[in-house]
């Protein structure tokens, strides 16, 4: 059996941080449905999926090192807007390019995601106490 699966409790981890980023990501898409509510509070939300996504696929990572590969991912992916090749501008028309990738890069959308992912790290804190 691979380590991965052989700790105590990573499958009942995966399943927890599954749900919860299931969770998140009909947040999200409800965010960006109702106009009440403010663009960021969706750029947070995704920053916080994208915290529990790798938390389902390392579960041994420490929370730091979760919470910072998570960052990376997120300000990776947002500084990669700024390439604006025709091939890949043709993914981010797509729903699924526009949501993954986004359209434009925003400084304010790097703090959202700073924002949702001390979220989730704060929310592991407070649970692993």
């Amino acid at each position: 059996m691979p380590f991965y699966l052989n700790q105590p409790g990573a499958l009942k981890q995966r399943v927890i941080y599954s749900g919860l980023a299931l969770l998140t990501i009909t947040l999200g898409l409800l965010s960006r449905h109702y106009s009440i509510f403010p663009l960021w509070i969706g750029s947070a939300l995704w920053g916080l999926m994208v915290y529990y996504i790798v938390r389902f696929i390392s579960p041994a990572f420490s929370l730091s090192k979760a919470a910072i590969c998570s960052l990376a991912f997120s300000y990776a992916i947002e500084i990669f807007q700024l390439y604006q090749a025709p091939w890949i501008n043709a993914i981010r028309q797509t729903l699924f390019g526009r949501l993954v990738l986004g359209q434009g890069f925003e400084w304010g959308d790097l703090a959202a995601y700073t924002l949702g992912i001390a979220i989730g790290l704060l929310g592991d804190k407070w649970a692993n106490r």
